[in-house]
């Protein structure tokens, strides 16, 4: 091959690299972006506490916001739902979920907290809260569930377990007559009601900052490959006979 050809050849997989690293870059800058949107819409929704009826939660126009709510209902008794690979402080457990039926509403999914899997992992208990009660909590998208393989559910003893949060799944599985919400409330940590939690929106995924980080790498990928193939380029020249000398 001529060093015409491998010149052109190597730049053209340069720009390549380039353009596939800048690319991840461009798009971890937007994960950030869109992330500290989601993080600073609800830190309003938790200063205001507007409250809104639990109703809203199955307004579709609001699927992606954020919403203080608080009503009146009772869990469904159906088996309680609890999503698996969810990490607390480093251990390893499930977030536990019920249903519950507000008095005025549709039937949405309660975020009750999360609970330690033991070794053998073996499901923990969730007894149904009875009688009415008043619930209030953040209204909120599910989980994000990553790539969908399968019904993402599996009934095991009295409950169910999740590889991600799928309502129409679960309501078809559970037998609801009515569909759930699109949003989960996720219960006040101050109610004595439920299991460990709290209101972070990104517990399992990363955060804005890592995002960042990872666009800075490849950008700085991007940058490495460019003065890479500059060097090469310059120093082929110089080595070149005929070519200019220092």
């Amino acid at each position: 091959m001529s060093r015409g050809a491998t010149l052109v050849l190597g730049w053209s997989l340069a720009v390549a690299a380039m353009v596939l690293f800048a690319g991840l870059g461009r798009w971890q800058s937007q994960r950030a972006v869109e992330k500290q949107a989601m993080l600073d819409a609800a830190a309003q929704v938790l200063t205001t506490r507007e409250v809104h009826p639990l109703a809203a939660a199955h307004d579709p126009a609001r699927i992606d916001r954020y919403d203080w709510a608080v009503g009146t209902g009772t869990f469904d008794p159906r088996a309680p739902l609890l999503l698996d690979n969810q990490q607390r402080d480093g251990r390893v457990g499930v977030r536990a979920y019920r249903i519950f039926v507000p008095g005025d509403a549709g039937p949405l999914l309660v975020d009750l907290g999360w609970l330690p899997l033991p070794p053998s992992r073996e499901l923990p208990p969730v007894p149904r809260p009875e009688g009415r009660l008043e619930l209030r909590g953040l209204l909120a998208a599910p989980p994000s569930s990553g790539i969908r393989i399968g019904r993402g559910l599996l009934q095991v003893d009295e409950g169910w377990l999740l590889t991600r949060v799928d309502m129409d799944a679960i309501a078809e599985a559970t037998g609801l007559s009515a569909p759930l919400a699109p949003r989960v409330l996720r219960l006040d940590p101050a109610m004595p009601l439920g299991y460990e939690r709290d209101l972070e929106l990104l517990a399992n995924t990363l955060p804005p900052d890592k995002h960042r980080g990872y666009a800075v790498q490849w950008y700085g990928l991007a940058l490495t490959v460019l003065a890479t193939a500059l060097i090469l380029t310059f120093r082929r020249r110089r080595s070149t006979p005929g070519g200019p000398r220092e």
